[in-house]
C-alpha cells in the first residue's frame, strides 16, 4: 500500500527533472499535497502563494501563457469552490495549460471534516467546458497521471488522495486520458469505479463471488472525456451498472455514466457514493461504513440490483 500524495509528489519531482518549463504553485500546504518535495529539488521554480487560491489561479494562466506547464497544488475544496470563477474565466475559457491538483478528496481528508471535505468537486468542474478530469485509483496510476497530463495540452483537474490506499496496478499498466481498465471479467453485473473507491469494488467483487455472482470491475479514473464506448460495452454485456465514487451522487462518476447510459443504452443501474449531505469528522473505515462506501455496501448494491433487474 502506498500514499497517492506521496506518488504524487515524487512523480512531479521526476518530471520537473525532465521539463524545465513545469513550474509548480502552492497555496501554504505543500507539505500536504507532497509539493513540498518540488520546492526542495527546484525552489526557484516553486512559487510560495499563501493562502489566495484565486489569485493563484491568476499566476497560473499568467505562466501557462509564457509557456511554462503549470502545477497548481491545494486542497480539492479549495481550489474548486473558493477559486471556481478564476479557474472558469481565466483558465478554462482560454483553453490554459494550467494543471490543478486537487487534495484531500471525498470524505478522506484526515479527521478534518466538513469544510475540507471535497465531495461536489468533480461536479463542478465537470461543469466548466475544457478542462479534463482524472481521479487515479492507486499510487502507479497517479506516477503515471503527472507525466500524462503534462504532456497534454489543456487544463486538467486531478484528485490526490491523501492516505494510503492498495496498489492495483503494476509498472506494466499504461494510464491513459479518456481510457478505462477493466481489471476483473464478469457476466453478472458491472461495477464502474474511480479513485480510492476502485478497490473497494475489488473487494466487492471478491465478496460476490463467493456468493456465485461474478462481477465486472471497470477502472474508469477519467471521468470528464469518459470512455462512453466501455460504459456501453459494459451495459452490453452485463445489462446492470453500478457506479462507485468517493464523491456525491450528484454530479460525479455516477451521473456521468448515468448521461451515457440514457442516451445509448438505458439499463439498471445504482450508484454508490455520499448521498445529498454533508460529510463529519472520523476515520477513513468509520466515514466509508456510515456513508455506505464499502466493499460490503458495493456488493450488496450489485445484489439487490440483480435481484430488480431478473
Amino acid at each position: 500500500m502506498t500514499a497517492i500524495r506521496d506518488a504524487f509528489g515524487k512523480a512531479l519531482v521526476e518530471l520537473g527533472g525532465k521539463n524545465d518549463q513545469v513550474v509548480v504553485l502552492d497555496a501554504d500546504l505543500g507539505s500536504s499535497t507532497r509539493a513540498d518535495l518540488f520546492a526542495k529539488t527546484f525552489p526557484e521554480r516553486f512559487f510560495q502563494m499563501g493562502i489566495a487560491e484565486q489569485n493563484m489561479m491568476g499566476v497560473a494562466a499568467g505562466l501557462a501563457l509564457s509557456g511554462k506547464i503549470p502545477f497548481v497544488t491545494s486542497f480539492a475544496t479549495f481550489v474548486t469552490k473558493r477559486a471556481c470563477d478564476q479557474v472558469a474565466i481565466s483558465i478554462a475559457y482560454p483553453n490554459l495549460n494550467v494543471k490543478i491538483i486537487g487534495a484531500y478528496t471525498g470524505l478522506f481528508s484526515g479527521h478534518t471534516g466538513a469544510t475540507h471535505q471535497a465531495i461536489e468537486d468533480i461536479s463542478i468542474m465537470r461543469g466548466i467546458p475544457n478542462i479534463v478530469i482524472i481521479d487515479p485509483a492507486d499510487a502507479e496510476e497517479m506516477r503515471q497521471a503527472v507525466p500524462v497530463i503534462a504532456d497534454y495540452r489543456g487544463p486538467v483537474y486531478l484528485r490526490e488522495t491523501r492516505d494510503e490506499w492498495p496498489d492495483i496496478f503494476g509498472a506494466d499498466y499504461q494510464f491513459a486520458i479518456g481510457k478505462s481498465t477493466t481489471i476483473i471479467e464478469g457476466q453478472d453485473a458491472s461495477i464502474i469505479a474511480c479513485g480510492v473507491m476502485t478497490s473497494e469494488s475489488i473487494r466487492a467483487a471478491a465478496m460476490l463471488a463467493k456468493q456465485g455472482i461474478k462481477a465486472q470491475v471497470i477502472n474508469m479514473s477519467t471521468i470528464k472525456p469518459i470512455d462512453r464506448q466501455a460504459i456501453v460495452t459494459a451495459a452490453q454485456q452485463t445489462g446492470i451498472i453500478i457506479t462507485a465514487e468517493n464523491h456525491s451522487i450528484f454530479g460525479g462518476l455516477g451521473s456521468a455514466v448515468a448521461e451515457v447510459l440514457v442516451e445509448e443504452l438505458p439499463c439498471w443501474m445504482r450508484r454508490v457514493g455520499i448521498p445529498d449531505v454533508f460529510g463529519e469528522s472520523g476515520s477513513n473505515q468509520e466515514l466509508m461504513e456510515k456513508y455506505g462506501l464499502s466493499a460490503k455496501h458495493i456488493a450488496e448494491v450489485v445484489m439487490h440490483t440483480i435481484k430488480k433487474g431478473r
